[in-house]
């Protein structure tokens, strides 16, 4: 059996000796896991994990190699992959190539052979820290210094955003959205798409002016990566478009919507990533199984103050998971009604914002 020739270094001071797959560069990231059964394409691919090293739970990763029409975004910038057995050799009639190959593409780095029972429970009883991915042969006190001197950057959001404004069309497109990006996954686009909107996509830094050029029948505001609090200009953006158009915001979005109406936000432990978080709906009083990837949560006790109402909430920890504003026919929610793969339970959020351009009231949102 060969050697390990990768470890991780926690800067608790945890070691965990492993084989590298993937890129072989060094990289600094913070740590979380992901406890879904399935997807980790769409996980690697999706911009919400920039900066972040992933700890998949689910013992095997990359059986079913990678599919073109599965990615989430066209360059992944995940910070690394953890996994327990990594599989290079993929069984799957769409497979194109396997999840290493992509990973050396992309420069992310992988390793297999952790133990990442115990390491997802340290996440979860410490909390998300700092991790170094580095040579197995590196002292423990040198990977620590490493991990003194480097910080997580805060600049993920204009990192993933597009930089040109684009536009997504079905052939009879009804309304149009102005989607704001701040990190958006793929499939949020093809969900609108489907359901017949014309969808152009912005830049997380688009001006009200500029997005009101569009003639937008409503406005969307993404997903994406890190503290909601790092891009006050979209929560400037979507303040001043609130009251004008019909708004929905999902996950980063639903904390920048919630920032704008004076709400407050706060670091969660170790977050929310998985595909079975249970998430009551407060109108209907139905439990929705929801796929969630997030380190925000948005305060209960700031929203008060506002205008916005609480619609949904998560029932493993009695955190925020949806608001609205009936005036302004504007809602969000935390988790992902687009997840693929995941539970569908959540699309008809999608259908709540075509009734809301129609000019039909929020009802279920």
């Amino acid at each position: 059996m060969k050697s390990a020739d990768r470890k991780l270094i926690l800067e608790d001071g945890q070691e965990y000796f492993g084989y590298g797959f993937g890129a072989e560069n060094d990289r600094v990231c913070e740590i979380v896991f992901n406890t879904s059964m399935a997807g980790y394409q769409e996980i690697l691919s999706d911009p919400s994990y920039t900066y972040q090293a992933v700890v998949m739970t689910y013992p095997l990763i990359g059986n079913y190699g990678m599919a073109h029409d599965d990615y989430e975004s066209d360059n992944p910038s995940i910070g690394a992959l953890i996994v327990r057995e990594y599989n290079d050799e993929p069984s799957n009639f769409r497979s194109e190539t396997t999840l290493g190959d992509v990973m050396k593409k992309y420069g992310i780095p992988g390793i297999s052979g952790i133990d990442t029972r115990k390491l997802a429970r340290t996440i979860r009883d410490k909390g998300s820290m700092k991790v170094l991915i580095t040579r197995s042969d590196i002292s423990k006190e040198e990977g620590l210094a490493q991990l003194g001197s480097r910080d997580i950057q805060h600049d993920a959001v204009s990192l993933v955003s597009t930089k040109n404004i684009r536009e997504e069309s079905p052939l009879d497109a009804g309304y149009h959205v102005a989607a704001i990006d701040c990190g958006m996954k793929e499939n949020i686009v093809r969900s609108l798409v489907k359901r017949g909107c014309r969808v152009t996509v912005v830049p997380y830094d688009t001006s009200p002016d500029d997005i009101r050029m569009l003639k937008p029948d409503g406005i969307f505001i993404s997903n994406g990566p890190g503290d909601p609090e790092d891009v006050p200009e979209t929560i400037a953006t979507v303040k001043s478009l609130i009251g004008s158009y019909p708004i929905f915001g999902i996950c980063l979005g639903h904390q920048i919507l919630s920032l704008a109406y004076g709400a407050k936000t706060y670091k969660l432990k170790f977050g929310h990533r998985g595909g079975n978080h249970p998430v009551k709906n407060l109108k209907t009083q139905k439990i929705e199984i929801t796929s969630q990837n997030h380190s925000y949560a948005v305060r209960k006790d700031s929203i008060k103050d506002t205008p916005l109402e609480i619609t949904h909430i998560n029932l493993l920890d009695d955190t925020i998971e949806g608001v609205s504003c009936i005036k302004d026919r504007a809602f969000s929610v935390q988790y992902h009604p687009e997840s693929a793969p995941g539970p569908q339970d959540s699309a008809y959020l999608f259908d709540e914002f075509i009734k809301l351009m129609s000019g039909e009231e929020i009802k279920n949102a």
